[in-house]
């Protein structure tokens, strides 16, 4: 009857074929819904992978439903997750890494001043630091880290070939000159022969800074860099080819200071980044 309209009218086709020209127009009315509703679909699942790839495959549902509402295109999370599985979009997932401390040592251990408060009222009341390693083609290459708790902000950074007490004076060094030289900070750590060294806590005291060290074994003390390290590995280096040093540090430089800092969406902030969460939180 459809491919006959231009012919016949759909009365006298419906009295042959003896059915109703109401069905008939049923028939066309589902048809256009169901045509509506797929180029629907495909524009969100269009929105869907644009975001997808431009979070370099790391936003899981959650995270591409808040950027596409603040685009103006709001969905429910259930819808997004839909339209992942459709095109089988999988975030980039998890595997586990071993720990790099190295608590064996007779040098002077500082309290938890922390005691898993992860939370902070103000930018430089609370900074968290650790190590972690990254397999390169010549070797390790290990990273230290210094994090402001208010923002989840990475605020200091450095990478050696060595895990010496360097590695981590470079990144606390970074911290407190990019954070205009604050007093009276609690600077976190683990127990780390790094972290207790007299050049370490020499610069702490020059600096007016309070030490604080995890309790022995307990990775939960220092939750916070561990889950940035975890974000890193998996979003930035898990999926890549194996790379030289070189490469690393440049891999490592823009997870940081372009996609981790400026661009990635963090739960504990609302859901953004821990730049934008500073521009709109402190005056």
């Amino acid at each position: 009857m459809q491919s006959y309209r231009s012919t016949f009218s759909v009365i006298r086709m419906a009295k042959v074929l003896c059915v109703s020209p109401s069905g008939f127009y049923a028939w066309i009315k589902s048809c256009e819904h169901v045509c509506k509703r797929k180029q629907q679909q495909q524009m969100l699942d269009t929105q869907v992978k644009a975001v997808f790839v431009d979070s370099k495959e790391r936003d899981g549902a959650r995270r591409i439903q808040v950027e596409l509402a603040e685009q103006g295109n709001k969905h429910d999370v259930k819808t997004i997750n839909r339209s992942m599985g459709r095109q089988g979009l999988v975030a980039k997932a998890a595997r586990k890494f071993k720990s790099t401390t190295d608590s064996k040592h007779n040098l002077p251990v500082a309290p938890n001043l922390l005691e898993q408060n992860f939370t902070a009222d103000k930018p430089n009341q609370k900074w968290a630091g650790d190590i972690t390693y990254l397999m390169t083609s010549e070797g390790w290459l290990y990273l230290a880290v210094i994090i402001d708790l208010y923002s989840r902000s990475v605020i200091g950074w450095s990478m050696s070939t060595r895990m010496t007490s360097s590695l981590v004076c470079d990144a606390l060094q970074m911290a407190i000159w990019r954070r205009g030289r604050p007093k009276d900070v609690i600077v976190h750590s683990d127990r780390g022969s790094q972290y207790a060294s007299h050049a370490y806590r020499d610069l702490l005291s020059e600096h007016h800074l309070m030490q604080s060290m995890s309790r022995k074994g307990n990775c939960w003390d220092n939750a916070c860099v561990e889950s940035f390290f975890h974000s890193l590995k998996v979003e930035a280096i898990q999926y890549e080819p194996i790379m030289n040093r070189e490469t690393m540090r440049q891999h490592v430089f823009e997870y940081i200071e372009i996609d981790y800092n400026k661009k990635r969406r963090h739960s504990a902030l609302g859901y953004l980044s821990p730049e934008k969460f500073e521009q709109l939180n402190v005056a």
